[in-house]
């Protein structure tokens, strides 16, 4: 199967795709034109459609499932789609979601087991409590097995949580046998519990925004609110020694205060510590390494937007 990214300049395109975003502008004869980004498995493409008409206005929309008919450009060096013929698809066209939208390449089901594997060496009575009365929540579950873990900057596809999580967790268990002063199931529980706000924070799976609560209170709280409700559950004390280190690690993870990337406190543990510069290295290399994948086989830089500069592939 050919997926957008698979074409090249000056070839026809007919494909089902996914509508990401959408613009209308206004030319200088008057006439209407829609900028529209579109995606699929392989990646999103900026896409022109001219002389829009009301009736394009009204079926391209945000997470409109669209049929084009459209011819590769180049536009200022990348690569751009002009639509000549556009509609929405049908329940008999049989498109399959995962055709639409870049996803972990790892099987679903091996992450989750990975996950529930790790739930099980979780020695704590309290914290497997928590963590299990809030996985008990069905709706939450279907979000944490489909959503991303942010919008642009790292696991930013399809189950791209769930894949961050368990990647944070393979790392935490490589790491925790050369520093026995870090609280293994307080790290091992903040691996879960860090980004579960964002179950919240997040619009959807499929072409995810940020939620009205999500911009007004933010993942971190959100987290800890979450682990709230389940100790009030199971009447557990606000003031519990791995209740209170759990939630100082979640609301500490972006770093120092200082830095100024969100964090409500500074880590004030070695377990807060090294859980800040765990996330760091999974969601840095996790953004470097789709910025090298995306990279054509003769660029020798490309730009990574997780650290604001150029890259060099090194070899």
């Amino acid at each position: 199967m050919k997926y957008i990214n698979d074409y090249a300049e000056g070839e026809r395109v007919i494909a089902f795709c996914l509508v990401k975003s959408r613009e209308v502008g206004v030319t200088s004869n008057q006439s209407e034109y829609m900028n529209i980004e579109i995606g699929d498995r392989s990646g999103s493409v900026i896409a022109k459609l001219w002389d829009v008409t009301e009736e394009h206005k009204t079926i391209i929309q945000v997470k409109s499932i669209i049929k084009i008919d459209a011819q590769v450009q180049s536009y200022r060096g990348k690569k751009q789609f002009v639509i000549q013929r556009v509609r929405l698809a049908t329940e008999a066209d049989e498109v399959l979601m995962e055709s639409l939208i870049p996803a972990s390449k790892y099987p679903l089901e091996d992450l989750w087991n990975q996950l529930q594997g790790f739930i099980g060496e979780i020695k704590s009575d309290v914290l497997v409590k928590v963590i299990r009365e809030i996985l008990a929540n069905e709706e939450l579950v279907e979000r944490l097995r489909s959503f991303p873990a942010g919008v642009k900057m790292h696991h930013n596809y399809y189950s791209g949580l769930l894949e961050h999580i368990v990647s944070l967790l393979e790392l935490a268990k490589r790491l925790l046998p050369l520093y026995p002063h870090v609280d293994r199931d307080v790290l091992y529980a903040t691996c879960i519990l860090h980004d579960i706000g964002k179950l919240y924070e997040l619009s959807d799976a499929i072409a995810p925004d940020y939620s009205t609560p999500g911009q007004l209170i933010g993942h971190l709280v959100m987290g800890v609110e979450l682990v709230t409700e389940a100790c009030r559950t199971h009447q557990i004390p606000t003031d519990n020694s791995e209740i209170l280190h759990l939630k100082h690690c979640i609301l500490s993870h972006h770093g120092d205060i200082e830095m100024g990337w969100g964090s409500a406190v500074s880590g004030k543990t070695p377990t807060a510590v090294i859980f800040h510069y765990l996330d760091q290295i999974d969601s840095k290399m996790n953004a470097l390494g789709q910025t090298l994948s995306g990279m054509g086989e003769e660029e020798e830089w490309g730009y990574a937007g997780a650290l604001r500069r150029r890259i060099w592939r090194g070899f």
